[in-house]
């Protein structure tokens, strides 16, 4: 019989978060990985657990190499147990590759459903949290972040982030720039720790404040786009639609056709539209 590969969720702050699960499955697991076996440590001495398998690394850097021995070890019989620094496995963490692998090889997979940092950030935003979509991290570099932001500048559902403190500020105003400056957001920080804290806010005013500098684990949570009728959009927005989803990756013609979808026009508008902007050199 094969084993079980088994996700656990980890505290993303406060240790008394911790599942009670997590403690039986840290006790009986044959082989844990770890995102930082260092963490681990300190994480099974504040349980009070004493782990009785081995216990390996499994981080970005390795993950690639050390997914075929994790599913050796699965295909002999063994319980897998992989934890990440916090929150979620394969959630902007390691997990997805050998999640994959092990499902290609009919590897039970399980999880010990724990703390969130996305899930969290939204109950606390005050923002709409009916209908959502988590995005991670945004690119480093300027432009392929403003690109990425572009691809969702019409997205309706409540738009989730992570984001490194030291390039927060850069982010909110992008988001300013992208999404306008009035859209509202919360930037929740240090979650479930002694100093958390929740600030709430027009995107213009929360990256001034973020200019000053900002400390600790972010997360930003973004209202979605205001819906708008067909008779709003104009020919200048629907040339900037189309030519988001060309930079996407989009060929003009399905470009156009999505966009005429989408904001409830004929085809021949869009197209119109964008034949004039390239003759007017936009």
């Amino acid at each position: 019989m094969t084993g079980t590969l088994v996700l656990a969720g980890t505290p993303i702050g406060d240790v008394q978060d911790a599942p009670p699960r997590l403690s039986d499955e840290l006790a009986g697991a044959d082989v844990i990985a770890a995102e930082d076996t260092r963490r681990l440590r300190r994480l099974t001495q504040a349980l009070g657990v004493t782990p009785k398998g081995r216990v390996v690394s499994y981080f970005e850097g390795n993950e690639s190499a050390r997914t075929p021995e994790l599913v050796e070890e699965l295909l002999g019989g063994a319980r897998v147990l992989l934890v990440t620094d916090a929150g979620m496995p394969s959630v902007s963490d390691p997990g997805y590759r050998l999640v994959a692998a092990a499902v290609e090889k009919d590897v039970r997979v399980t999880a010990v459903p724990g703390p969130s940092a996305v899930l969290t950030a939204l109950a606390l935003s005050g923002l709409p949290v009916d209908r959502f979509c988590f995005e991670g991290f945004l690119p480093r570099k300027a432009g392929e972040r403003l690109s990425r932001l572009r691809e969702v500048a019409d997205e309706r559902r409540t738009l989730v982030y992570f984001e490194a403190p030291h390039r927060l500020d850069d982010t909110l105003a992008a988001m300013a720039e992208v999404f306008g400056a009035e859209r509202r957001a919360a930037v929740c920080r240090e979650l479930t720790k002694t100093y958390e804290e929740v600030r709430r806010g027009p995107l213009g005013e929360l990256a001034a404040w973020a200019a000053e500098g900002v400390r600790g684990e972010i997360t930003v949570v973004v209202e979605g786009a205001p819906e708008r009728g067909p008779e709003e959009i104009g020919a200048e927005e629907l040339v900037r639609r189309v030519k988001v989803r060309e930079e996407a990756g989009e060929r003009r013609k399905e470009a156009i056709a999505a966009v005429a979808v989408e904001a409830g026009v004929p085809k021949r508008e869009v197209f119109d539209a964008v034949v004039a902007a390239k003759q007017a050199g936009a």
